[in-house]
């Protein structure tokens, strides 16, 4: 499985960064399969991604950049949260993406902020944008805010979303079973005569 995560933190270290790491981690651990994990880390394509909305031809590291998301089997994306939504270089980088590049795309969506008021930018602003992409958001967002870095009840409440989110996006990228092949046709007459 090939998972790409992109994350949105402005600063070295980040948050943001770290969110995304757990996040990737957690997935790993419950994927069934090895999996490759590549970071797109926004703050180091930023020009060029401005670039890219100014003249519309990506640089070839905006170009790498989009074929890990679009080739991707998965996706997690993070974004800080300034001024109660998500990062304007977070929505720059989706914005330059084809429309249609991340339809039916398992997604985990994440963010960072300083108060738990923010925690609704999961689902009045990511989910959607990823809507609109046609993407599949896990049903579990993950939310940080600056309290629940520390150590304690809030710590152990974050990791517990972070790892039921990477189990939910890793079923969305799981194969069928081992040893289940195509179903069994049966036949519309042969189900009506079982009853």
């Amino acid at each position: 499985m090939k998972l790409a995560v992109v994350t949105a933190g402005l600063s070295v270290p980040s948050s943001t960064r770290l969110l995304a790491d757990r996040l990737a981690a957690a997935t790993v651990a419950a994927a069934g399969e090895p999996v490759s994990v590549t970071v797109v880390e926004l703050r180091d394509i930023a020009l060029d991604i401005t670039k890219n909305l100014l003249t519309g031809f990506p640089s070839p590291q905006l170009r790498t950049a989009i074929e890990t998301v679009t080739g991707a089997d998965a996706l997690i994306a993070v974004t800080p949260v300034f001024t109660a939504g998500y990062s304007g270089l977070f929505k720059s980088f989706f914005d330059v993406l084809d429309a249609d590049s991340l339809v039916s795309k398992p997604v985990l969506l994440a963010a960072t902020g300083g108060t738990e008021r923010h925690s609704l930018v999961l689902d009045y602003q990511l989910r959607p944008l990823f809507g609109y992409l046609k993407a599949d958001p896990v049903a579990t967002g993950v939310y940080a805010a600056s309290s629940d870095w520390g150590s304690g009840e809030a710590a152990g409440a974050l990791q517990r979303r972070i790892e039921k989110a990477g189990a939910e996006l890793a079923s969305l990228t799981a194969g069928p079973p081992a040893g289940a092949g195509e179903p069994e046709f049966v036949p519309f007459e042969q189900l009506l005569a079982a009853e």
